[in-house]
């Protein structure tokens, strides 16, 4: 990743930038940054978002006297925490307005007061805390992106009892009710962001709650089920690419997947696989669930 000052040094002009800007060599990520096209396009969205705010403090390093710290949906991608149908602006936190108010039109500022304790170091930059993140994220969202930030901002060992005490300090700030709500209902035993929405859909509809993580045995070892209605018997699994596509090859994933259900089939277990384009189906979802249920 290259300033425009640092590409100057090594021998380029305007003009040969602008040119390798247009062939493709070049891609420029904001104002006087640029990162060479071939590494962009071989990253992910969660590594792209990543290196937006990377080429953020690199471009801000002559520019900037470091007042600020990167907060919000920056912070949470930081800390690596799970998040859904957010912007991929930049968001920066400052005690103080800017006198000129620019930040940026990939940029979105927000004044607020902090303290140094609530600043941590994250892969080499000043963030806010997984608390203050999950604090700030959760005023900021609507109730089902900030649940999804609770449950896994929960499950990498955030502080609940510092949380409380956020929330009982903030009465009458605006996006506490939103807060408060998903601290109540946040489970730490979710494990991606689809099981979150799965579980909180299923809480709207009135759907009769399952077990999350449910633990069973069969002859081919124990096993672990997304949500588990032990009574009846029955299983939903969220099928989300990440699971399939992140961690190990996908034939040897489905193979040990197939294998599992097979035998907890054996035993009864009946099975509802789920997908992302399920739950924006909610009406189907549900008739779905309730006729297995019956």
């Amino acid at each position: 990743m290259w300033r425009t000052d640092e590409l100057l040094r090594i021998g380029l002009n305007s003009r040969n930038i602008k040119r390798l800007v247009g062939t493709g060599e070049l891609r420029r990520l904001r104002y006087g940054c640029y990162i060479r096209a071939s590494r962009w396009d071989g990253l992910g969205p969660r590594r792209q978002a990543l290196e937006r705010i990377v080429a953020h403090a690199h471009g801000t390093l002559t520019t900037s006297t470091g007042g600020f710290v990167y907060s919000h949906l920056s912070a949470a991608r930081l800390h690596g925490l799970f998040i859904w149908g957010v912007d991929e602006k930049v968001h920066i936190l400052q005690g103080t307005r800017p006198s000129s108010d620019r930040w940026g039109k990939d940029v979105r500022g927000h004044t607020e007061s902090f303290t140094e304790d609530e600043i941590v170091m994250v892969r080499g930059l000043r963030a806010t805390s997984l608390e203050r993140t999950m604090f700030d994220c959760a005023r900021m969202l609507s109730y089902p992106k900030a649940l999804v930030i609770m449950d896994h901002g929960l499950r990498l060992g955030a502080d609940i009892q510092l949380l409380s005490r956020m929330l009982a300090a903030s009465s009458g700030k605006r996006g506490v009710r939103t807060l408060r709500k998903a601290l109540e209902n946040a489970d730490r035993r979710s494990e991606s962001a689809g099981e979150t929405l799965s579980r909180e859909l299923m809480q709207r509809l009135c759907i009769k709650p399952p077990q999350p993580q449910f633990a069973v045995l069969s002859r081919v070892g124990r096993h672990r089920m997304d949500f588990a209605w032990e009574e009846e018997k029955l299983a939903l699994e969220f099928d989300g690419r990440t699971k399939y596509f992140d961690y190990q090859p996908t034939e040897e994933v489905i193979f040990k997947e197939r294998q599992r259900e097979k035998a907890l089939m054996e035993d009864g277990w009946r099975f509802i696989r789920i997908e992302w384009k399920d739950l924006y189906q909610e009406r189907a979802f549900k008739e779905r669930i309730l006729r297995a249920l019956r």
